[in-house]
């Protein structure tokens, strides 16, 4: 037994117990008390670093645990950004990251090189060496744009897409100056070096799509699922230091290759997101700010010199290239400030940098010291240059991400009423809850965190106390299920000697917009049950109705293949299944292919103009040839088939074979079949969305009535 006596309270301490339990007092405490003299939490954090390390108070070492887990930070960071990335709207951007990429790159390579070889006297190597740490930074500001809900935004999305391009070259940069000073440099150097970038980036490109998606159709364990996606992130880490570049690129590519199969309304990104922005990446902060040493600034007049020119001209240099790109783009100022904010953080790259280059001995001079390529006053200005920066960057980015968010809320209509939603939701069998639960946060808007009902329905004349007690159980699971995505479902349970009258009832009593029906694993789908559906529920009720089936989890679906029957766009509801169709797409990644007759397919072209999916479109409109869709459907597709009540403009006889064609020659894939919202003039008592004065002209004339359906569309994609 231990007692206090003989605890060890000397500095640094030494109790892991103790080391630990500071830590997270530190990780809780320094951001609240600098928030009420706004500073931002990451330099709260990087600043208390600096007060408990070796060069503050010496309450802790910067020992091997502390690099570890700013190591696993770093690379977190990383990590999110490439799985965070909007991959429709990155590729739509790619050129643009391309130029900022070498905007960032070239425009401190030039600034750097000259300062080092005209201010500082340096040799063209070491100013070509300082001139790569210019170049290069780390998205410290990123989980702080990403709270503020513009990780999608183009300039955020540029922004990052550019970090990989610069920093990629920089590092090649670095390996090419130390190949150069220590003789190693040849074309043995140059073809091991590209052969091992190909087989690596190969590797994770390709490779672990393939075993993500292997994986998550086998193992629905949460902490299963957790630990491999970390494995396989420290795993591209490796392989990139392996092929000669730094672990950061390999950890991005990471993210990317694994983006489509995280959705980023899935609980698995939400556990994600939380580990690393609670734990590991204010410990990367709280690490880099143990770096910082201040004597060394009053006893040596060169390192001053050199941390003041290493800070202004990275700044400079930064933000040279963040006006270039608002200039060659015409982006906003919030926008420029928000990639000059992400861009100009010095830390992990410019790091890795000037310990390599501290570290290659040239010679000695004639009092017998290493010459090295990077000198000790480089080091110690690069650590001032990284808190200059770094500080800079996050008070910027806080600014531009702020005024970026404001400008996204007021490009909307004043006086536009939201729509708000309410997907139902009734759960009757527990094995296909999670999935109902996860398709339902997926289609709804993301910013409604209470939209989710969940409903079970209890016989009235039953007196048996077990099936309350099983429907509690029920509607908890699906609790569980929405909290784990950081979404509120409301629990309803109704008795009722009427199922369909217990839903329709509930429907109409909470104003649900939509309606999700699941069907059992085992049961399949069947022409009297869809005959009892559209003439018992959907005979009664006017909102838009989903019926899905589940063979494998969705985020492992690659492609949605939505068939839409002829005279669809004359269907009142043709814009909100619509929304739902393409949120499904902007949430999960997978491609959208869209088969429909011209007229209908003219209205979603118009959508993909504005709205940013992988989208493909197919001409398609005779459905007696409706089995010729299963030839181009693949084993990880998912069917979507729009359908509609008899009374509608798009119904067709043929959509009555569709449970037999489901049930022979599509039983391998996911389904849902959707049947538009529709409105009853007769009954007042009851409008869709709340009767949003917007949705007016959609519902009263149709779609082909509306003027300008692109914008009536845009209204209901606002809060995206």
């Amino acid at each position: 037994m231990v007692f206090l006596a003989d605890l060890n309270f000397s500095l640094p301490w030494q109790n892991p117990v103790l080391i630990f339990a500071s830590i997270l007092f530190i990780i809780l405490f320094a951001p609240i008390l600098l928030n009420r003299i706004k500073i931002p939490q990451l330099i709260g954090l990087i600043m208390a670093g600096a007060i408990i390390g070796p060069n503050g108070i010496n309450l802790l070492e910067r020992d091997s645990s502390v690099i570890l887990f700013g190591t696993v930070g770093l690379l977190y960071i990383m990590f999110l950004a490439g799985l965070e990335v909007d991959m429709a709207d990155f590729k739509k951007n790619s050129n643009k990251s391309i130029v900022f990429g070498l905007y960032t790159f070239l425009i401190p390579m030039a600034l750097g090189t000259l300062t080092g070889l005209y201010l500082l006297d340096f040799s063209l190597p070491t100013s070509i060496l300082l001139a790569s740490m210019f170049a290069s930074h780390t998205l410290l500001a990123y989980p702080m744009i990403s709270k503020m809900g513009i990780a999608k935004n183009k300039a955020v999305n540029i922004a990052v897409g550019g970090t990989v391009i610069t920093d990629t070259l920089a590092l090649l940069v670095l390996a090419v100056i130390v190949g150069m000073s220590t003789g190693e440099l040849s074309n043995e150097f140059w073809l091991k070096l590209g052969i091992s970038l190909i087989i690596f980036t190969g590797i994770v490109a390709f490779i672990f799509p393939m075993l993500g998606r292997w994986f998550f159709k086998r193992y629905d364990d949460n902490i299963s699922q957790y630990i491999f996606v970390l494995g396989l992130v420290f795993l591209a880490a490796f392989l990139a230091e392996a092929a000669g570049v730094e672990a950061i690129i390999g950890a991005f590519l990471a993210g990317l290759a694994l983006n489509k199969l995280i959705p980023h309304t899935s609980p698995l990104m939400n556990r994600i997101e939380f580990v690393g922005n609670a734990l590991f990446i204010p410990f990367f902060l709280i690490g880099v700010g143990m770096l910082i040493d201040y004597r060394v600034f009053f006893n040596d007049i060169e390192t001053i010199k050199v941390a003041v020119v290493m800070s202004v001209i990275a700044t400079l240099s930064k933000y040279l290239a963040s006006l270039l790109i608002q200039k060659t783009f015409n982006f906003s100022g919030a926008q420029r400030d928000v990639i000059f904010g992400l861009s100009n953080a010095q830390a992990a790259a410019t790091l890795a940098a000037v310990l390599v280059g501290y570290n290659v001995i040239l010679g000695e001079n004639q009092d017998g010291e290493p010459i090295r390529l990077l000198s000790e006053s480089v080091l110690n200005g690069t650590i001032l240059m990284i808190l200059v920066t770094c500080t800079i960057a996050s008070f910027v980015a806080q600014k531009g991400a702020a005024k970026l968010a404001l400008e996204e809320e007021l490009n909307h209509e004043e006086g536009d009423e939201e729509a708000e939603e309410k997907i139902l939701i009734p759960v009757n069998y527990p094995e296909n809850i999670e999935e109902l639960i996860h398709l339902g946060v997926t289609i709804k808007t993301q910013s409604q965190k209470d939209a989710l009902l969940a409903l079970n329905i209890i016989p009235s004349d039953s007196e048996d106390p077990s099936k309350e007690k099983y429907a509690k159980k029920l509607l908890e699971k699906a609790s569980i299920s929405a909290s784990a995505t950081d979404n509120k479902l409301t629990e309803l349970i109704r008795y009722d000697s009427n199922v369909v009258q217990g839903i329709t009832n509930v429907v109409k009593e909470n104003k649900a917009t939509d309606i999700i029906l699941g069907l059992h694993k085992d049961a399949g789908i069947s022409g009297s049950f869809l005959g009892k559906l559209t003439e018992g529920i959907l005979g009664k009720i006017n909102v838009t109705a989903l019926i899905y089936n589940s063979v494998q989890p969705l985020n492992t679906i690659s492609r949605y293949l939505i068939v839409v029957p002829p005279n669809a766009e004359k269907e009142m509801g043709f814009a909100f299944w619509l929304l739902r169709v393409w949120n499904i797409g902007r949430n999960t990644g997978a491609k959208l292919v869209f088969y429909g007759s011209n007229e209908a397919l003219k209205y979603i072209k118009q959508v993909h103009k504005k709205f940013s999916a992988e989208v493909a479109f197919v001409d398609f409109s005779d459905w007696e040839d409706f089995l010729i869709i299963s030839k181009d459907l693949k084993e990880n597709d998912a069917l979507v088939v729009v359908m509609s009540r008899k009374n509608g403009a798009s119904y067709d006889t043929q959509m009555e074979k569709l449970p037999k064609y489901l049930n022979k020659y599509f039983i391998q894939n996911n389904y849902v079949l959707i049947y538009p919202m529709q409105f009853n003039f007769d009954s007042k008592e009851y409008a869709p969305y709340g009767g949003s004065p917007f949705l007016k002209p959609l519902i009263t004339t149709g779609v082909e009535g509306v003027e300008n359906f692109t914008q009536l569309v845009g209204k209901l994609f606002k809060k995206k």
